[in-house]
């Protein structure tokens, strides 16, 4: 499937603090990352970027809200400083072959080795977009305690036959990468299976990466990104606390 969809909408990047942001940039598990929240709560989650990285201005400021929560919050930068920019002279499906999402699947592997290491218990992982199917093998082997993922790409229906913990999709009425129709189809497999927790939910009227790649000035998908932002936080709520 071609890739334009991941790439509408890029948001303006920053290296290091751009002013705002209450957590900083560190090296954990071999990788910089942004870290937010109290490095004392047992309680992790990991934030897995889309095609355009740890550096987006959106993403870390939702990292601190859910940091706000009691959550020790880390978004490491998978795509080893060489995120997709939209006017890159690679199209998607070249940048691509550099940065599978097989690829961060291992990668984070050490950086949850270290969390635990640091005395954290439980780890939740959110994943938007690329970062989507970097969550989903992580929910096949139990890596983490639950996952979330926000209008997801390259995820197919045989990954909800394999995922082991509870695990919620929030989905874009408007998405050619993963339109309601096949978010309904992860709704279905996850349903025969009982015993794992699942909550598949799409917003209308909103569009791919809406969650956090929304205009500032466009009420209805701020509010829609808000009410994605508190399902979320919901279910790390109810799953690892």
């Amino acid at each position: 499937m071609s890739g334009p969809e991941c790439c509408e909408n890029p948001p303006k990047l920053s290296s290091g603090n751009s002013g705002g942001e209450a957590g900083h940039v560190q090296q954990l598990g071999g990788f910089s990352c942004y870290v937010s929240g109290s490095v004392h709560s047992t309680l992790a989650l990991l934030l897995v970027s889309d095609v355009f990285g740890y550096e987006a201005p959106k993403l870390r400021k939702l990292a601190d809200k859910v940091a706000a929560a009691g959550f020790y919050v880390v978004v490491p930068d998978f795509l080893r400083g060489d995120p997709h920019i939209a006017n890159d002279v690679r199209p998607l499906e070249l940048w691509i072959k550099d940065h599978g999402p097989d690829q961060g699947f291992e990668d984070a592997k050490p950086v949850i080795e270290a969390l635990k290491s640091k005395g954290v218990t439980k780890i939740g992982a959110v994943g938007f977009c690329w970062g989507a199917k970097v969550v989903v093998e992580l929910a096949k082997y139990a890596y983490i305690q639950a996952a979330v993922l926000l209008h997801p790409s390259f995820v197919a229906v045989d990954d909800m036959h394999a995922v082991k913990v509870p695990i919620s999709i929030l989905g874009a009425e408007i998405d050619k990468r993963s339109p309601p129709e096949l978010v309904k189809q992860f709704e279905m497999a996850l349903n025969a299976k009982p015993e794992v927790d699942a909550f598949v939910k799409i917003f209308p009227g909103v569009a791919h990466g809406w969650s956090v790649r929304y205009k500032d000035e466009d009420e209805v998908a701020v509010k829609s990104a808000e009410e994605a932002h508190q399902d979320m936080l919901g279910w790390f709520e109810k799953h690892l606390k």
